[in-house]
């Protein structure tokens, strides 16, 4: 199972939070002695960025199995890894791969619960993230959208043609229908998406000839009165794809949803609070540790990742 970064980038991330060395474990001499270090989730959560976590242990000098996969549904207690190896290898490794699942679940699992409660409604409604993630965190993202059951709204500005009030103040008078001639002369094989704000502003830029209107702010009420006014319309073409965005989150995806659009966007996933992940540390001869791989079998394999039968050697 592939990770996000490449080994690179997670050499990168262990080498910025251990810079010159574990300063507490060297002065305290327990670097050579074996341990053991299992995580499991502190509650119920959707899992994301487990494979690159695992890689982390592993890229620092440990034996990692890795019980449950990015996607999957956790239940408060669910085991997620566990490693094998020198103190100084465990106590290396321990934060960074914690952080990384602990963000990024919780971006897993509110995308989740934005997709959960639009589907309740209307099942196969998509729900797509914007492009509003923390700059440099973008595979990260990705994969936590993903792994929630969402899609991408858009990955940056050279991958969609979306115009935004912020667009059209450089255009001057230029009529909206000769705006969409210009674009589809420029990108004749991309869909043309506008932000509007207004009823008056999304009705003109149907008739000019977008493909999707991004209704931005728009009340679940006010959405479906403009679904309602675009079916009425006489088109030559289907009517343009409304897409319900600002504010959309899991508490109100279900009435925008009802309300008929067709696409809800959101950047509420970016704002979730990371879910806890609880991690146990023990010298590898304590006895009384709970044995995960009794309920999850896998095997280890020196300088490797086991993630169920499948084995990835990282050396």
């Amino acid at each position: 199972m592939a990770t996000v970064a490449s080994r690179a980038e997670l050499e990168r991330l262990l080498e910025d939070d251990v810079p010159y060395g574990d300063l507490t474990t060297e002065a305290l001499g327990i670097g050579p002695a074996n341990g053991v270090m299992q995580f499991a989730a502190r509650a119920p959560m959707v899992l994301a960025l487990a494979e690159d976590a695992a890689a982390v242990i592993a890229l620092a000098g440990c034996d990692v199995e890795l019980f449950a996969a990015s996607g999957a549904t956790l239940e408060q207690g669910a085991p997620i890894l566990e490693a094998r190896g020198p103190a100084a290898s465990l106590l290396r490794s321990w934060k960074v791969a914690q952080t990384l699942i602990e963000i990024w679940s919780g971006v897993a699992s509110e995308a989740r619960a934005i997709v959960d409660a639009a589907r309740a409604v209307t099942p196969q409604i998509p729900v797509a993230c914007t492009r509003k993630n923390v700059p440099g965190t973008k595979p990260f993202a990705v994969a936590a959208v993903k792994a929630g059951g969402a899609v991408m709204h858009r990955l940056g500005l050279s991958e969609t043609v979306l115009v935004f009030p912020e667009h059209r103040a450089f255009l001057g008078e230029l009529p909206l229908f000769l705006a969409v001639e210009r674009l589809r002369r420029a990108a004749p094989e991309k869909k043309l998406v506008i932000e509007v704000k207004t009823a008056a502003a999304a009705l003109a830029a149907a008739v000019a000839g977008f493909d999707v209107i991004q209704a931005e702010k728009f009340s679940p009420a006010e959405v479906a009165a403009l679904v309602k006014r675009m079916s009425s319309m006489a088109y030559a073409r289907a009517r343009p794809i409304i897409a319900a965005a600002g504010g959309v989150n899991a508490a109100n995806a279900a009435a925008y949803a009802e309300a008929g659009a067709d696409l809800l966007v959101t950047s509420s996933p970016y704002l979730a609070r990371p879910k806890d992940v609880q991690v146990r540390i023990v010298a590898a001869d304590e006895t009384e540790m709970l044995d995960m791989r009794s309920h999850h079998p896998a095997h280890t394999v020196s300088g490797s990742m086991v993630i169920g039968n499948e084995t990835q050697f990282l050396a």
